[in-house]
């Protein structure tokens, strides 16, 4: 049996994927279509890629066929691999975006949550920066100062009430004395009588102090 160096030649051509041949016989004439697929490119665009078509006799196409079909194979095969590496790093650059952009927008609600926007946060955030203050002079010991660093009713009215019970709590870890001075002791003189009969007058026979 003659031996074909038929598979030995379609070895021999440069390409990746499935290399399709249909052979089809009009008489004695030959028509070839050959379609090169690669199912590792997922893009539709490759359903457009015509087939190569090749008419002859099988001498004619035993002699031309590969000589014909080495160049427009091999750059179908470049082509389609050019567009599966593409469709590859477009994903790859898609999930690299999305994961940056998830980063992103975490950040960024991060500094908005502690960045106060309205009026009414930065007032809050002022109340407690003040408390704050309140507490730690609480936790020193300095009661008094304390005290004093608890913010006006005119400035936190929302917070009156508890700002009231803030003081209540310092006020009654005061010494009785606000200000610290000591309340002087009352001193108790005794007014000896000057005269004989004034004493006579202020007590008496019984040592009673006359109440006239």
């Amino acid at each position: 049996m003659a031996i074909t160096n038929f598979f030995s030649q379609v070895a021999a051509l440069n390409f990746t994927g499935c290399l399709n041949l249909t052979l089809r016989k009009d008489g004695e004439s030959l028509t070839v279509s050959v379609l090169l697929q690669n199912d590792a490119c997922g893009d539709t665009a490759k359903n457009h890629i015509p087939p190569l078509i090749l008419k002859g006799t099988a001498q004619e196409l035993g002699e031309g066929f590969f000589p014909a079909v080495a160049e427009p194979v091999q750059e179908t095969s470049q082509l389609l691999t050019n567009m599966a590496q593409y469709l590859k790093g477009q994903e790859e650059a898609k999930k690299n975006s999305a994961m940056e952009k998830k980063k992103t927008e975490k950040v960024d609600k991060a500094d908005k949550s502690d960045k106060p926007t309205t009026p009414e946060e930065i007032k809050e955030m002022k109340y407690k920066g003040i408390m704050a203050e309140v507490d730690k002079l609480e936790a020193a010991g300095k009661y008094r100062e304390a005290w004093i660093k608890v913010p006006q009713a005119s400035e936190f009215p929302d917070k009156t009430e508890e700002m009231q019970k803030c003081r209540s709590s310092l006020s009654a870890k005061f010494s009785p004395d606000l200000f610290g001075a000591e309340q002087p002791a009352t001193a108790v003189t005794n007014v000896e009588p000057k005269t004989e009969q004034d004493a006579t007058d202020s007590i008496d026979a019984e040592g009673v102090p006359d109440e006239r």
